[in-house]
């Protein structure tokens, strides 16, 4: 049965046992970071990140990427170490996560990827690599189009909403002739299973959560966010996963002048809370069986 949900970052770190590996996996803006950083500074531990944003090193304040004063009070490793125009995916991320492993460092894996977790801790399928012509003709297609030359199964457990993972599953029969949903059921045995680790779902209020978003982005705004956006607007390209960080797009038309500053900082706003919806989403399906943080 699911454990007793804990209220505050002492009764977290109190119920943890420090010899073994943390997961924190929550929506945007719920405080993860804060109690990964906790748990560092009075258990031991490298704080890991696992947010598909976080890993570009264009992005610190708009991904909210931990400050330099924060990175300083633990060791911190998958942050900002990426360039834009490099190939990223869960493979990658996966295949680095395996090294820290390797090393005997004790992780805190703090972010809010759920593709990330569901990795670690359930596998990861040895799909082969997608050629760029197949990548090419998908970015040319619709989402429907797409969804229609989906194999029955595949579709069955897709979120068909999610154009990125409508894409990926496309791809991967297109490249393979095998549907996303037989490569996942032939998937090896998870690198990091939940019996080998404290796992925590930070479930976070949703109307807390909302004020949260809010106060973050204008936090974001006042720290410099349309500066960082405004530098990259020179090679900015909106097929590159990395300028799809949330906030970017809004900001990136402001900039061009389509949207007033008030318009695209409440499309961000908006764009974050949907995202943190999706979040909440992944962590009711997966995480059921995890230690539950609810901050406040």
């Amino acid at each position: 049965m699911p454990q007793t949900s804990l209220t505050s970052i002492d009764a977290v770190i109190a119920s943890t046992d420090p010899a073994l590996p943390v997961l924190i996996a929550g929506p945007t803006a719920s405080g993860k970071s804060a109690l990964a950083l906790a748990l560092a500074e009075t258990q031991g531990g490298v704080v890991v990140n696992a947010d598909a944003s976080q890993v570009y090193d264009c992005w610190r304040v708009i991904s909210a990427r931990p400050s330099a004063s924060e990175e300083s009070r633990a060791k911190h490793l998958l942050y900002g170490h990426i360039s834009a125009d490099q190939p990223y995916s869960v493979g990658h991320w996966l295949r680095e996560v395996t090294g820290i492993l390797q090393q005997g460092i004790r992780p805190i894996i703090v972010g809010g990827t759920g593709l990330y977790f569901g990795a670690l801790t359930q596998g990861l399928a040895d799909i082969p690599a997608i050629p760029e012509p197949v990548r090419a003709a998908a970015q040319a297609m619709t989402r429907d189009e797409m969804i229609a030359q989906l194999d029955p199964l595949t579709s069955a457990r897709l979120d068909l909403n999610n154009p990125m993972r409508v894409q990926r599953a496309w791809e991967v029969l297109t490249t393979t002739g095998r549907g996303l949903a037989q490569w996942q059921d032939d998937t090896p045995p998870p690198l990091l299973p939940l019996t080998g680790c404290t796992a925590i779902a930070v479930d976070a209020d949703k109307d807390w959560l909302n004020s949260r978003i809010v106060q973050r982005f204008d936090q974001m705004l006042d720290q410099g966010a349309l500066d960082e956006v405004a530098a990259v607007r020179p090679h900015y390209d909106p097929e590159l996963p990395a300028h799809r960080a949330i906030g970017v797009p809004e900001l990136m038309a402001y900039l061009d002048g389509h949207l007033t500053l008030d318009a695209a900082r409440e499309d961000a706003i908006i764009a974050t809370r949907q995202y943190a919806k999706r979040q909440r989403t992944w962590l009711r399906k997966n995480a059921k069986m995890w230690r539950k943080y609810v901050p406040s």
